[in-house]
């Protein structure tokens, strides 16, 4: 009988089972998905892999030309243009479809300079004086002035005018002469103007000469708009200065009229307030060349005329301002030094748009020089003889410089990144105008003369700084929320309170960074007691209760399901919510004077309503739902042998979950806070709407920042395509790339290890 059933039972069996041709066609589609599977598994894989390649290929393919240094194609030459006389200055227009020479005779030739023709010429006519010194004011105005040795001056501009002909550019260059005389008595004693300067600014024009008797003159012509015919006339006014202590090699105005710079034959550099003319005195002297036999062979004024670049005859560049002292009074500093040439200074040439120069030198050498970022960006030995006299486009594409050969000579430039270096990115900088060395991101203003401050310091600082007080405020909230959540509580207000918190990251960003500008940022600087109470009131009212609770009757305990009673402390932080905002203005009437906000600027604490507490709060609320998802999954997931082993053997609930849970959780947890971190570093709209985007240096909770994130958001818009402002952006990008991939990288090393160390418990 039993046989009988056995041979049933395998029939009935057999009868179920797919036949041997279906069971191959099953494997096959079974290998076929396991397969197909594991192809899109790792291409998905690959795929994410080479998604983080390309995005770094591309940052870094727009940050690399800001690698290469300045260059110049070969140059091309010709025969000067005009008189044989020895040239005295160059200059280009901004399209390099015109430049200039002024020859020593008074020659004034206008040509071509990237081939050999010429377009105009003109004779100045001294009037039976010979020249003996000339001098250039700011490139930008085009002035020039000729001193002669009769104590008179010829004070002349190049200018270009700009039409369009058949939709064809013209250039037409002219002369003027921008005051009535185009000859001018600078001295009525007739004496030879051995050095002279000029320059012109809002307040007119200024003239210093140096005599050959040794005294120092000062001429101010004040424009002033006539109001019958409209134009321009300029009065004439002269000084005497004190005379300088040594013979002066070089003489420089600032476009201010208020500051003389004068340097001598022994090295020193001299500092003159022309404020009040009448007044005038020497503030301060300083040797700037060493050596017995140095001299200052060269002095020229940067973009702005506030740095000046002094040149020496040991080969040394360096560039010097005022800063002013406790007495408000200006020293002349050196700021920084560049690479020696190998010979005596010869030219120097300030950019039209930059803070750059460029410097020739007795031995033929050529370097470009870039001020902020201290750098020597090319430096090139161009000729055998001695560089005379050097010239740069206006928009930096192209250099001219003569060498007493009787030619000039011209190249093309590549120089569009020079305010790029180590040094200015990432070093404290010198910035003009300022008494130190400091980390300023400043990246556009409203004047040419403006000097860009791109250190990104301020930026990766204000980037930390936001994810610390971020985390600071998440971590202790989403972690110690998820083990209470996983651990204690029970299943059915675990099913609601975990979505609940997870719905939180769907809130988006933009929502959290509006509310914590526009309401959050004035309720706290409105209740600052308040938010500092809360943090004291809150855990000892938490504390208090738990205690409370478990002082009462056994029976009455168990009128709450076992893992409800985190519910009980919902009115008591409301309470106590309630009771720390109520109280907030008695706190400052008894404590602060009635203000909060004025006491923390009377002890020196600087407070801005969108600071880093604020921030801390709203990106904490953005960051929460990340830490806590991640560290609750990794904690519910413990086995639960572990913990029924560790309760078995007499252990606590409380001491399970820190000897046992809490460790084999570990990696997740690390996991959990290191990718809320990585979250925190690249927010953007919260720290947009929310910090103020001060870029500052420091930790301070109750200042804001500008963090890499928001400063591309905001700054991108308005950056010229392929300019070095829109290429630091992408450099910005690259490093915020750096941070997240850096931080992810650790987070899944220390991760892995933590799983080796803690997967025997």
């Amino acid at each position: 009988m039993s046989t009988t059933n056995t041979a049933a039972a395998t029939a009935s069996a057999s009868d179920l089972l797919p036949d041997s041709d279906r069971r191959a066609r099953l494997r096959k589609l079974r290998h076929f998905k396991d397969l197909l599977t594991r192809f899109l598994v790792s291409g998905a894989g690959f795929g994410v892999v080479i998604s983080l390649t390309l995005i770094f290929v591309f940052l870094f393919a727009e940050v690399t030309p800001l690698l290469r240094n300045a260059s110049i194609e070969s140059p091309v030459s010709y025969e000067v243009p005009g008189s044989d006389a020895p040239t005295r200055f160059i200059a280009m227009e901004r399209y390099r479809e015109a430049a200039v020479r002024f020859a020593e005779d008074g020659t004034v030739s206008f040509f071509d300079p990237t081939e050999d023709r010429r377009l105009r010429q003109q004779v100045i006519d001294f009037e039976g004086g010979n020249v003996v010194s000339f001098a250039s004011a700011e490139p930008r105005t085009g002035i020039a002035a000729y001193g002669l040795d009769n104590g008179r001056l010829a004070l002349v501009r190049h200018d270009y005018d700009l039409s369009y002909p058949d939709d064809v550019r013209l250039v037409t260059p002219k002369l003027t002469f921008p005051v009535e005389d185009p000859v001018i008595t600078i001295d009525e004693q007739g004496q030879p103007l051995n050095v002279i300067a000029v320059q012109r600014g809002d307040r007119g024009i200024g003239i210093v000469a140096y005599t050959a008797d040794g005294r120092l003159l000062l001429t101010r012509f004040t424009s002033r708009r006539s109001l019958m015919t409209g134009e321009t006339e300029f009065v004439p006014s002269q000084y005497e200065l004190p005379a300088p202590p040594a013979a002066p090699t070089r003489i420089l105005i600032d476009i201010t009229m208020r500051n003389l710079l004068i340097g001598d034959a022994q090295g020193f550099l001299h500092f003159y307030d022309i404020s009040e003319p009448e007044q005038a005195v020497l503030r301060d002297s300083r040797r700037v060349i060493e050596g017995d036999l140095a001299s200052v062979t060269a002095l020229e004024y940067l973009l702005g005329t506030v740095s000046v670049i002094v040149g020496g005859s040991d080969g040394s560049v360096a560039q010097y301002f005022l800063v002013r002292d406790d007495d408000n009074i200006g020293r002349i500093t050196r700021i920084r030094e560049f690479r020696q040439h190998p010979g005596a200074i010869t030219a120097i040439f300030p950019e039209y748009s930059r803070k750059g120069f460029v410097v020739g030198d007795a031995e033929g050498t050529i370097g470009v020089h870039y001020g902020t970022s201290a750098s020597t960006l090319m430096q090139k030995q161009v000729s055998d003889n001695p560089i005379e006299n050097i010239a740069v486009a206006p928009r930096n594409n192209g250099l001219m410089w003569t060498d007493g050969t009787g030619q000039i000579h011209y190249a093309d430039m590549w120089n569009r990144h020079p305010e790029s270096s180590w040094k200015a990115l990432w070093n404290k900088v010198w910035y003009e105008g300022r008494s130190q060395r400091d980390y300023v991101w400043q990246s556009s203003s409203a004047t040419d003369e403006f000097e860009p401050k791109f250190s990104l310091v301020p930026l990766s600082v204000g980037t930390l700084k936001a994810a610390f007080y971020a985390m600071l405020f998440a971590m202790p909230l989403a972690i110690f929320g998820a083990i209470y959540t996983a651990y204690f509580m029970s299943p059915k207000m675990r099913g609601f309170v975990k979505p609940t918190i997870e719905v939180m990251e769907a809130l988006p960003t933009v929502i959290l960074g509006f509310l914590a500008g526009l309401w959050m940022a004035p309720f706290v600087e409105n209740h600052l007691p308040a938010a500092f109470s809360i943090l004291v009131l809150m855990p000892l009212f938490m504390i208090t209760t738990a205690w409370l609770w478990s002082s009462l009757p056994q029976t009455f305990r168990n009128r709450i399901p076992p893992g409800w009673e985190a519910a009980i402390l919902i009115p008591v932080v409301l309470f106590t919510g309630w009771l720390c905002v109520t109280l907030s203005p008695l706190i400052e009437v008894w404590f602060f004077d009635g203000s909060m906000r004025q006491w923390f600027t009377d002890v020196g604490i600087t407070y801005d309503q969108r600071n880093a507490l604020v921030v801390g709060v709203a990106m904490g609320f953005a960051v929460i739902p990340t830490i806590f998802s991640i560290a609750e999954d990794a904690v519910f997931n413990v086995p639960k042998h572990l913990t029924q082993g560790s309760l078995a053997l007499g252990a606590t609930p409380w001491q399970t979950v820190i000897g046992v849970v809490i460790l084999t959780a570990s990696p997740g947890i690390f996991s959990a806070v290191m990718i809320g971190f990585g979250r925190a570093v690249g927010e953007t709209m919260i720290v947009l709407m929310a910090t103020g985007n001060s870029p500052v240096v420091n930790f301070n909770i109750f200042e804001g920042m500008r963090t890499l994130s928001a400063n591309i958001a905001v700054e991108m818009p308005e950056a010229a395509v392929g300019g070095t402002h829109y290429r630091l952006l992408f450099l910005a990008a690259l490093v915020l790339f750096g941070f997240t991939f850096i931080l992810n990288t650790i987070a899944e090393v220390v991760r892995q290890r933590l799983r080796a160390k803690y997967s025997s418990l």
